[in-house]
């Protein structure tokens, strides 16, 4: 995968991100429609599988893929294709050109369970109970893995132990709010 389109996801540059999204979007429901789902559906799958691209781009992944972007993003979706047929219990013929489509794709693992545990039920609704800066706190430093030097320097704050400050005071508020006594 080339190394700028890896960048693009993780310098979040909202506008070349969105011409990927727009340059991949129709081949890939092109490459769906063979699968007898609806056209909604499709668009929901490429979606899902965009954004599990730009998740694995952000968590660092996809620096020993070997494949192209377009490739790996088709994968993710046939994948995701795939889950949604056996949900509907549909069978699909295997034909050449679907694997002549895949060819080469690693391996990719998605949690594609849809429902969520009550744990993270609650985190995630206390979770958005937090300002904006503290859940942009803990976005980097959780969900994108960014240390507290990368945050330091990517967000401009003055030094290393400012971050960590905030950083704790954010997760104590959180812990408070998932702790505090329902009503």
């Amino acid at each position: 995968m080339e190394h700028r389109d890896i960048k693009t996801f993780i310098n979040e540059d909202s506008k070349k991100i969105k011409d990927i999204y727009d340059a991949h979007r129709a081949p890939f429901l092109h490459f769906g429609r063979k699968y007898n789902l609806t056209q909604e559906t499709l668009i929901d799958i490429y979606q899902d599988a965009f954004v599990a691209l730009r998740k694995n781009a952000l968590q660092g992944k996809l620096d020993s893929v070997k494949s192209s972007l377009k490739t790996y993003l088709f994968g993710i979706g046939k994948h995701l294709i795939y889950n949604e047929l056996k949900r509907q219990k549909k069978l699909v013929p295997l034909t050449n050109d679907s694997e002549e489509m895949t060819e080469g794709i690693e391996a990719i693992s998605l949690s594609t369970t849809p429902e969520l545990t009550e744990e993270q039920q609650l985190l995630q609704l206390n979770f958005k109970k937090l300002g904006q800066k503290c859940r942009h706190m803990l976005t980097l430093f959780y969900y994108r893995g960014l240390t507290v030097k990368e945050i330091t320097k990517k967000e401009g704050y003055a030094s290393e132990n400012v971050v960590r400050s905030q950083k704790s005071r954010c997760l104590r508020t959180l812990k408070e709010y998932i702790n505090s006594p329902k009503l």
